[in-house]
């Protein structure tokens, strides 16, 4: 059954960035927003814990992806806004559950390094700038060593994506691609979350 959610998901993300649609200039800005409207993923009493391995404490902010050619894809992501939830990253996790990534929002741009340590997947990570313009990529393998590896590129960026190791073109962030955060929450999944 877990298959078939995956593949549902792959296919929903391979339609929503087909590029029939052009951009609908009200919910898409080449500039990145600093106030952003997320869904939250809380377990509450009574309520079923979220499944064992998928990102929990953050919220999900909806995103557009816009390639190089006009395609335009639109992402639910993780959001990891804060220096806790950006230490934290992707630790642990076995499964994206109900996001197609992560992104990593800083106030002013930084040169930060990415490292593995205690990440379970191998992920690819698209750098891109206060503006939302692509900056580069890298990817990530899961690390046990001590310290493990960093990962960085030679320019500063305000915006990092992590996803699947191999995903980034999936999701449309890619050279050339522009990333726009926006102030609506990610619409409700199939699943009802």
């Amino acid at each position: 059954m877990r298959a078939v959610v995956v593949a549902l998901v792959m296919l929903v993300a391979l339609v929503a960035c087909d590029g029939d649609a052009p951009p609908d200039e009200a919910s898409v800005s080449r500039v990145a927003v600093t106030t952003v409207a997320v869904t939250t993923v809380a377990v509450t009493p009574g309520a079923s814990a979220p499944a064992a391995g998928t990102p929990t404490g953050f919220e999900r902010v909806a995103a557009t992806a816009v390639t190089a050619d006009g395609t335009v894809c639109e992402l639910c992501l993780w959001m990891a806004d804060t220096a806790d939830l950006r230490r934290r990253g992707l630790m642990g996790v076995t499964d994206l559950g109900e996001a197609d990534g992560m992104v990593f929002r800083y106030a002013s741009p930084t040169s930060t390094g990415f490292w593995m340590k205690d990440t379970l997947l191998p992920l690819s990570v698209a750098f891109y700038s206060a503006g939302g313009n692509y900056l580069g990529e890298r990817e990530m393998q899961p690390c046990t060593a001590d310290p493990c590896p960093t990962y960085t590129i030679d320019r500063s960026f305000a915006l990092a994506v992590e996803t699947t190791l191999g995903g980034l073109a999936t999701l449309g962030l890619t050279a050339g691609s522009t990333l726009t955060l926006h102030d609506r929450a990610c619409p409700a999944s199939e699943a009802g979350v």
